[in-house]
């Protein structure tokens, strides 16, 4: 009996402790995810952060990884775990773009700190 009260007070512990590691790393969805990058790059757009040719890039480059998602959805009827862990990856190779191409300096036309320097 002492056995089985020990076991049932582990899986308790267990089962509450569960909730709050999944919620540690909340889940985005697809459509969130691609809403938040769309909206980065509009603002880098307007803040001058990222030229018109990044921009247009970038969103290329998101209307692409959408377009998957619609191809892996229709060909099973909904994701799987590896075609979301895909799209994830894709997203987040995007993101990282997104950073790297607003901090690189690179002013669109005559905008920007050294714009007028004549090396």
């Amino acid at each position: 009996m002492k056995k089985l009260t020990i076991l049932l007070a582990g899986l308790g512990m267990a089962a509450a402790t569960v909730p709050s590691v999944a919620s540690a790393a909340p889940w985005t969805s697809i459509s969130q995810r691609q809403a938040n990058l769309s909206q980065r790059i509009d603002q880098g757009l307007r803040s001058g952060a990222l030229d018109r040719r990044e921009a247009y890039q970038l969103k290329s480059q998101l209307r692409d990884v959408v377009g998957l998602e619609y191809r892996y959805a229709r060909s099973g009827g909904r994701l799987d775990m590896r075609e979301r862990a895909d799209l994830d990856r894709r997203f987040d190779a995007i993101s990282r773009q997104v950073k790297v191409e607003k901090h690189d300096r690179d002013y669109g036309r005559g905008q920007g700190r050294d714009h007028d320097r004549r090396w």
